[in-house]
């Protein structure tokens, strides 16, 4: 791969992991990109975000592009100037939090399809081995994912979003964010405006609150995968202006 290009590092959310990313990866792996895709561990805002600060720091070296969806966007907030060298944020259908936010916080009052008063309704709950005093790991249930996660994908890729999703415990949902990165990292934002998780007037609200560079797409939570084209423009337009 190029060592004149950034290396662009995936940072996927909750009830996902690196292969949600494929489409994205391939391409700019076709186009000379070093791509790295780490686990998130789901666990905890500030342990993944420590965890994710500390492989930037080990396994990357020059100019880095951190790109994270959904869940994602909170951890990179808090990664991206904890470790490695990087340039710029780019934020696919994600959370933007600023300092003292949750992801609860955030989704309260906006009309999101997880933004019940009861969580079973939308989600399936299992305790874990390890977790928290009155923690949780929460799986979505089938029905949410084919209508308000993925609903433009075929229903082929929902059922496999359905057996394959990683859960994440409530604690990362409910943790407060620290210092943002994108206060001193400037940042793009992909936002989906047909997303019925994170809805579009928070994605816009959040985006436009980080100064963030933004574009839209008309697709669902998971755009990266029905739409790569919309992250990779986003992507590219932040290794132009690094230069």
């Amino acid at each position: 791969m190029s060592e004149s290009k950034p290396t662009i590092v995936l940072v996927h959310g909750a009830w996902a992991d690196a292969s949600s990313w494929d489409a994205v990866t391939r391409s700019l792996q076709s186009q000379g990109y070093t791509v790295l895709a780490p686990p998130n561990e789901l666990r905890g805002l500030q342990s993944d975000a420590a965890y994710v600060a500390s492989f930037l720091a080990q396994r990357t070296t020059g100019p880095v592009v951190l790109v994270g969806h959904s869940y994602g966007g909170a951890v990179i907030t808090n990664a991206g100037a904890q470790g490695g060298d990087v340039k710029a944020l780019v934020y696919v259908d994600a959370f933007i939090p600023d300092e003292g936010d949750t992801v609860v916080s955030l989704l309260a009052g906006s009309g999101s399809a997880l933004d019940v008063a009861d969580p079973t309704t939308v989600l399936d709950v299992a305790g874990y081995p390890g977790a928290p005093e009155g923690a949780a790991e929460a799986f979505l249930k089938p029905d949410t994912v084919h209508t308000a996660f993925a609903q433009d994908l075929p229903e082929a890729d929902r059922w496999t979003i359905v057996a394959t999703q990683r859960p994440a415990s409530f604690v990362a949902n409910v943790t407060p964010s620290g210092a943002p990165a994108w206060k001193t990292i400037p940042s793009w934002a992909v936002l989906g405006t047909d997303d019925l998780v994170i809805p579009i007037g928070l994605q816009r609200r959040m985006a436009e609150r980080a100064g963030a560079t933004i574009s839209e797409v008309a697709a669902s939570h998971v755009s990266m995968v029905s739409q790569p084209e919309a992250t990779l423009a986003a992507i590219q337009a932040a290794v132009d202006a690094i230069g």
